[in-house]
């Protein structure tokens, strides 16, 4: 286990970002476009951020019925705009909208990974968070599934139960979220890098120009 997953050397942007949006999942995809083409290695220093705080109770359990404004015409509207980018960045899902799925587990075991493990193995991990719900349709916020997720990138599956039940790693993820609100972030995913930021799941040539100012 390494406590320094993400050192001060490696060039980094910053994505905020819930594995529940389907347009931070199109957005890692267009990230990953850019990566490619990219002589050095340009890390992510992801920040999560909860999309549905404003309808969550005190023990963290999602009020459904809080209307937060999104109808049906909303949602529609929103698969529409996957469809566009899925064809867009060559990407295949087997999920347009999860509506039904809470990512808050998955997003405080990920940060609990990213706080205590290396870079490589966060962003293993990460990776399998996303596919598994929007390729595979699994229920992330399922600790099962999570485990399962965490023993195929090596982790124990005993860390990711107790991290799960550990209520100070969920109030310093609650506090993260807050944090992200604090910096100015209103919505995911977010791009930023040295004191710039897109929002939305962006073509990899608009990251290009916040990176490299090309």
């Amino acid at each position: 286990m390494d406590s320094n997953p993400n050192p001060a050397s490696r060039e980094s942007i910053t994505v905020y970002s819930d594995y529940v949006c389907p347009f931070c999942y199109l957005g890692r995809e267009s990230l990953g476009q850019y990566q490619e083409t990219r002589d050095e290695e340009l890390a992510i220093d992801w920040h999560p951020f909860d999309l549905r705080s404003q309808k969550r109770n005190p023990d963290g359990s999602i009020d459904h019925s809080v209307d937060d404004g999104k109808d049906d015409e909303y949602f529609e509207q929103a698969k529409q705009n996957v469809r566009r980018l899925q064809e867009k960045y060559d990407v295949e899902m087997d999920l347009e909208i999860a509506t039904d799925i809470d990512s808050l587990p998955a997003q405080t075991v990920s940060y609990y990974v990213k706080e205590h493990y290396p870079y490589e193995t966060w962003l293993a991990f990460d990776v399998s968070i996303f596919e598994a719900l929007w390729q595979n349709g699994e229920d992330i916020g399922d600790e099962d599934v999570l485990v399962e997720l965490a023993t195929e990138v090596e982790i124990d599956g005993g860390e990711i139960r107790d991290a799960l039940s550990d209520e100070t790693l969920r109030e310093e993820v609650r506090e993260r979220f807050t944090e992200a609100q604090r910096a100015g972030v209103t919505g995911v995913p977010t791009f930023a890098y040295d004191g710039y930021a897109a929002r939305g799941a962006v073509p990899p040539e608009h990251l290009e120009r916040l990176v490299e100012g090309t």
